[in-house]
């Protein structure tokens, strides 16, 4: 939410200093996330100065170049050359002299320096409105009234608009802060409160409005009384659509809405004073005179404002005339019935529209509006004329035209005002504070709730309207609590807790234990997003993967079915960051579905990485592949204490070789390199190797695995080293495979260290080098054992694998 400061100070009945006033607010929960100065033109203008033009004479050495002699109120004139076809002798001109830097409306600022040009000196620069980003014309320097006083500062010569601009960090229940009245109504309540005043909110609404003529009286009809409880609106007639005065443009920029004309700016100004959305439709375009609320049959083409046809939904709520929609209810209006340059005519609405038919239809059709953000949270029914007749009565003002018509108010069920108790030692409970009750008294008033009874422990007031979301004692206790200031919240000196317990710990104990191992390996956990877009799947995915119904945005809109493209947009993330060299891991969860109501969650431990190792004393600086992520969850999967078989898989989408693990026919992982397609969809340009546990299996099957302990063995182990030339088709998957099956029972470890390919050993052969390393824990092993050993593990790999052992 964007607030002008001193837009808000229309509202409120004191100065606030910006300062204190970032404070107010953050206390009070409407959270200040940045507070920035505003220039109506970047820079201020600052240095440029008003000059007279003493002397214009045809520069010697250029026929579109001027030679001009300025007076600028210095002690001397400035001589400047000017390439304007317009300057001339008695002007009175904006001058930016030498050290001066200048904003042009477009490219990059400029400082002022003395320049020869063709040979003449030049001591700064007569300047065009784009030049200095007060327009955009470029036909000429600017040519000010004479009475403009020389030497005078050119920002106080065109009193430029300054203010601080606030940028809340609003909470979805605030919705009653969505406006620059609403805040003002907070910062007033905080002010008593702490200031011990009687301070009351300055309203814009007055009682001058009365009906001109009823000579363009038009009949509103509500079919869909649900979506649309209240429906009010007015006839203005014989406008004249045109530019907005300053004052209006000013403001609006200041928050960043784009002024259009006088009266789709008054509309917007409304918004965000009140938080009332407005919509202005061309009366000439209401066919049959007749506005009608209700929904239309599945598919119905609209054009919207911005000239895009859309298939309406039948739960799309539409504003129509006689004969066709006018305007998507509460989200946008239609072209036909926008208002134009010609509009003479308007029926100007103001509404409450169903916060979720709202909300679900601003999604559907990807338009996120100013009006469909508040509507969706709720806004005032009850001030829905009020606005209404406060807006009508500023189109007078600023485009002329009468009030042509009774104002139309349909609201067929008025709603109540929700009644809630709130009792002294709930609220000391939840506070930790004793609060008098004529202070709670005090607050609620300065809210305007409406005060119902009163008794020696507890208090009945009725919410506003402008505050839907209060329903329960928790959330009065809550308004109490923002407005004493949540930064006064005491903090007790001792907490009182039950703890939980746990039938089963072992997936918290594995998580917590193997979350170590892979920070000690130098890995950083992520958290990445359980809803994902579905533009990243495959229509073959998403067959079965989880819809949202009532999406976030239109990028979130399903349950993730893969880990795989999270992580990746926090590695592309990362990367363009220049963090290029990345160990990432995250415990998560997927989702898929088989039908309606049956939906399936399985928990994942993945691992990405990419980019180099880190270089240190004991090694250098290495890119990671997919042998160092294998060795990350081999270190896994013997922690758990498991033991699996590794085979090369087929490629999936999104994989390339791909090596799944298996732990008694279950695939608990799968590792591999992410494939190019997959990697341009995030603008990576760098190989990401990814591996994918099952969570669910891994915890499984840890839980049953026998875990034994053993002291040191106290006796050496004895290496040796084996070159064996294979088929190059042979894994070394396979060769290790065909080791354990020999059974070599002091064997403890293998592994392999080289892989070489030459000619002289044979087109289709490779030689793996592999280490072995026997212990035997009862004596210290002799040469002949150790031999002994060696001799079946080379008839092993001759027999099965056709191995040539090399010398």
């Amino acid at each position: 939410m964007t607030i002008s400061y001193k837009w808000l100070h229309e509202y409120l009945p004191v100065a606030v200093e910006p300062e204190r006033l970032s404070r107010i607010l953050t206390s009070i929960g409407l959270e200040v996330e940045s507070m920035e100065a505003y220039e109506e033109v970047k820079g201020g203008l600052k240095g440029l100065v008003i000059g007279e033009v003493l002397t214009c004479e045809k520069h010697p050495d250029a026929d579109k170049l001027s030679l001009t002699t300025v007076n600028v109120g210095s002690a001397e004139p400035l001589q400047i050359v000017c390439g304007a076809p317009n300057v001339a002798v008695g002007q009175k001109v904006v001058v930016a002299t030498v050290g001066t830097t200048i904003y042009p409306l477009t490219g990059e600022p400029m400082t002022m320096k003395k320049a020869k040009i063709r040979g003449v000196e030049s001591q700064g620069m007569i300047c065009a409105e784009d030049e200095i980003g007060l327009g955009a014309s470029h036909a000429g320097i600017m040519i000010l009234i004479e009475d403009a006083r020389v030497g005078s500062l050119a920002s106080d010569y065109f009193q430029l608009y300054t203010d601080w601009i606030i940028e809340i960090g609003l909470t979805p229940n605030h919705m009653d802060a969505m406006s620059h009245m609403g805040v003002a109504r907070d910062v007033i309540a905080y002010l008593n409160f702490h200031d011990k005043k009687q301070y009351t909110l300055k309203t814009p609404f007055s009682n001058g409005f009365k009906v001109d003529n009823k000579s363009l009286p038009i009949t509103v009809k509500v079919e869909n009384k649900d979506a649309c409880q209240r429906y009010a609106g007015v006839s203005i007639s014989n406008i004249t659509v045109k530019e907005s005065p300053t004052w209006l443009k000013q403001r609006l920029k200041a928050i960043g809405v784009r002024p259009i004309n006088n009266i789709v700016d008054i509309t917007n100004y409304i918004l965000h004073e009140t938080g009332q959305p407005l919509h202005a439709f061309d009366a000439d375009a209401i066919t049959g005179k007749e506005v009608i609320v209700k929904n239309l049959p599945e598919g119905t083409p609209f054009l919207t404002l911005d000239e895009k046809e859309r298939k309406l939904s039948v739960e799309d709520l539409m504003i129509c005339n006689a004969e066709e929609p006018m305007c998507i209810a509460g989200v946008f209006g239609g072209t036909k019935s926008g208002v134009k340059e010609s509009t003479k005519n308007i029926f100007l609405e103001s509404a409450w529209f169903n916060p979720i038919t709202t909300r679900k239809t601003s999604f559907r059709h990807n338009l996120r509006t100013d009006a469909a953000t508040r509507f969706e949270k709720g806004v005032d029914i009850s001030n829905a004329v009020n606005v209404l007749k406060r807006a009508a009565l500023l189109i007078k003002e600023l485009g002329g035209g009468e009030i042509a018509s009774d104002v139309v108010d349909v609201y067929p069920t008025p709603k109540q005002k929700t009644q809630i108790a709130l009792k002294f030692h709930y609220l000391k409970k939840i506070s930790g504070k004793n609060y008098h009750p004529d202070t709670v008294k005090k607050i609620f008033e300065s809210l305007n709730f409406e005060l119902i009874k009163e008794s020696i422990d507890e208090i009945w007031v009725a919410a506003p309207f402008s505050k839907p979301d209060m329903e329960l004692p928790a959330d009065l206790a809550e308004e109490v609590m923002r407005i004493d200031g949540l930064d006064n919240v005491e903090i007790p000196t001792s907490i009182t807790i039950s703890p939980s317990t746990e039938a089963d710990q072992t997936s918290f104990a594995y998580k917590e234990k193997i979350s170590n191992i892979l920070a000690g390996q130098g890995f950083n956990e992520i958290f990445t997003n359980s809803i994902a877009n579905s533009a990243w799947y495959s229509e073959e995915v998403l067959s079965t993967t989880v819809k949202m119904l009532n999406n976030l945005s239109a990028e979130l809109n399903v349950m993730r079915p893969s880990m795989l493209e999270t992580g990746l947009q926090c590695v592309s993330f990362n990367l363009n960051r220049r963090n290029n060299n990345l160990r990432l891991f995250e415990f998560g969860k997927t989702y898929t579905t088989s039908d309606v109501g049956k939906y399936f969650e399985t928990d994942h431990l993945a691992i990405y990485t990419t980019g180099s190792t880190e270089a240190s004393w004991k090694q250098k600086a290495s890119a990671t592949d997919v042998y160092f992520l294998k060795s990350v969850v081999n270190s896994i999967l013997q922690y758990a204490g498991l033991t699996a078989e590794t085979e090369i898989a087929e490629a999936e989408k999104g994989f390339s070789g791909l090596i799944n693990y298996k732990v008694k026919k279950q695939v608990i992982a799968k590792i591999g390199i992410v494939d190019a397609a997959q990697l341009k969809q995030f603008d990576i340009k760098q190989p990401v190797y990814f591996a994918d546990i099952n969570w669910n299996i891994l915890t499984q099957l840890a839980a049953k695995a026998k875990l034994e302990y053993k002291e040191i063995p106290r006796f050496p182990a004895v290496e040796r080293d084996l070159a064996i030339v294979i088929e190059k088709g042979i894994s070394y998957a396979e060769v290790e495979k065909t080791i354990n099956n020999a059974k070599v029972a002091r064997l403890k470890a293998v592994s392999l260290f080289d892989v070489f390919e030459s000619e002289k050993i044979g087109a289709d052969k490779k030689s793996m080098a592999l280490n072995f390393i026997f212990q035997d824990d009862e004596k210290t092993l002799v040469d002949k054992e150790t031999e002994k050993m060696m001799d079946t593990l080379i008839q092993a790999l001759e027999k099965q694998l056709s191995a040539e052992i090399r010398k």
